[in-house]
């Protein structure tokens, strides 16, 4: 099939590299002609494990092109799919500003085009319920706008309840699942695809541009091969509204789940009870699970955070109140304080120490440093008075670009980070992380205690190593 993905960025970018390699012919659309250029170079603008191999595997193969001209991008497309970035507002509310206009842009190139095949038009950004029928409205908009300037009728979009594209395209939605560091894996072996479409042409489209997935017919890249014994993915199709909130309910009550095991983890501590085996015993409940249920430093990224909030704002509108969800953010908040207060209890004092950061990024895999712990727990010790040493494996030179003000010294790796300290923290569970040389460390280091927030290193041998551990919950 002819695909056209709209905007580059992770979602994006992954989505499109991806249904290349399945064999679909697919063009990537961005506004960022710096990224664009990057990309043709066959240089991906993010940090994705096995990206950059794939990604030079399908250009060879000439399934895969970038453009900045919209127009170019959907000729002949059958399926437009729809990835931009939606931040949150102040007001917790999404940005839909970026879908707003490329919505008016599909329209326009659908109406100067009147011959082209029926488009399906597919939001795979996060946006709000209901989001689906504001998009097709802006589509007809864009169509009649164009019309208009062609000195067609202005008012043709709305006679009869119907627009000046009425027949030409249909708009579905498709959220993406996609966990940063495991964005192929997640998208080649899905745990289920959902499709949301009120028409069944839709459903038809977008059900054979994902079969080689649903079926596990492609040839799997050798540096991720298919996991023993999955012969099918999952597909679930629904209407609109309904597939747009499974978006939203599935984060959202994974950042609840982290937030109560953090919030038993607090628990823990004044009992004198381990969060570790409190997490095994429930986690063998199946209704319960093991996944998510890892006390530390708290949730970050770019979904959690905004998906809360986009929801809780959903559900105000509609008179209701998020009283699980407020807590969950408020939970998730005060786990960044109780780092601090970890630090302060070991310490004593913060003023004139140096404490050293080990991790940035808000997971491992990743350099996105989107609501990440590690910075709130950095800004927070360089108020009380420390001087703070940082250290990432990978986003390191982010960091730099994007918070020029962040008043704190980047070391050259661990060894460097730990000279003079006073303290660690381990905030991002990087696997570089969990082999240090703890001996090694404690010919730089001043003081001897470490911090695991996350409950990621082996406490036997960093005490025995002469330091002091402490965890979360334990």
């Amino acid at each position: 099939m002819n695909v056209c993905v709209i905007g580059t960025g992770y979602v994006g970018l992954v989505t499109g590299v991806c249904l290349a390699h399945v064999g679909h012919d697919v063009r990537c659309v961005d506004r960022d002609a710096s990224k664009i250029a990057l990309l043709e170079r066959g240089q991906s603008p993010i940090y994705e494990p096995h990206l950059d191999d794939l990604l030079a595997t399908v250009q060879a193969s000439g399934n895969l092109q970038f453009t900045l001209d919209l127009q170019a991008g959907l000729h002949d497309a059958q399926v437009v799919i729809i990835a931009v970035g939606t931040p949150p507002l102040p007001s917790g509310e999404p940005d839909l500003s970026a879908v707003e206009q490329v919505a008016l842009s599909i329209g326009e190139a659908i109406a100067a085009h009147p011959d082209a095949p029926l488009r399906i038009i597919v939001n795979k950004s996060t946006v709000p319920i209901g989001s689906g029928n504001w998009v097709e409205a802006l589509v007809d908009e864009g169509g009649a706008r164009l019309l208009a300037r062609a000195g067609g009728r202005s008012d043709e979009r709305s006679r009869g309840g119907t627009g000046p594209l009425t027949g030409r395209f249909i708009v579905a939605s498709n959220p993406e699942f996609l966990r940063e560091g495991s964005a192929i894996a997640d998208t080649f072996y899905a745990d289920r695809i959902v499709l949301g479409a009120s028409d069944s042409r839709a459903i038809a489209a977008l059900r054979e541009m994902y079969a080689p997935i649903l079926e596990q017919t492609f040839t799997p890249p050798m540096f991720l091969p298919r996991p023993e014994q999955l012969t099918g993915v999952p597909l679930v199709t629904t209407d609109l509204q309904s597939a747009e909130l499974i978006k939203y309910a599935a984060n959202a009550f994974l950042a609840t789940k982290i937030s109560f095991i953090n919030e038993m983890s607090s628990l823990c501590e004044k009992v004198g009870a381990d969060i570790l085996e409190v997490a095994r015993g429930i986690g063998l409940d199946p209704r319960i699970g093991h996944r998510f249920l890892q006390a530390g430093a708290g949730w970050g990224g770019s979904c959690f955070g905004k998906d809360l909030s986009a929801l809780m704002a959903t559900q105000r509108e509609y008179h209701l109140e998020p009283r699980i969800l407020e807590a969950a953010v408020a939970v998730n908040r005060a786990q960044r304080d109780r780092i601090v207060i970890k630090l302060q209890e070991g310490l004593k004092v913060l003023k004139g120490r140096t404490i050293g950061v080990l991790g940035l990024a808000f997971k491992p895999g990743t350099d996105d440093l989107r609501d990440a712990p590690a910075l709130d727990i950095a800004r927070s010790l360089v108020r009380l008075g420390a001087r703070v040493r940082v250290h990432d494996p990978v986003a390191m030179t982010r960091c730099r670009q994007q918070h020029p003000d962040l008043d704190v010294v980047y070391a050259d790796d661990p060894v460097d980070l730990a000279a003079g300290t006073d303290a660690l923290v381990l905030v991002t569970e990087w696997e570089a992380y969990r082999v240090l040389d703890w001996r090694e460390l404690t010919a730089v280091s001043r003081g001897r205690l470490v911090v695991d927030a996350r409950n990621a290193l082996d406490r036997e041998r960093i005490v025995a190593a002469g330091w002091t551990w402490v965890g979360v919950g334990r």
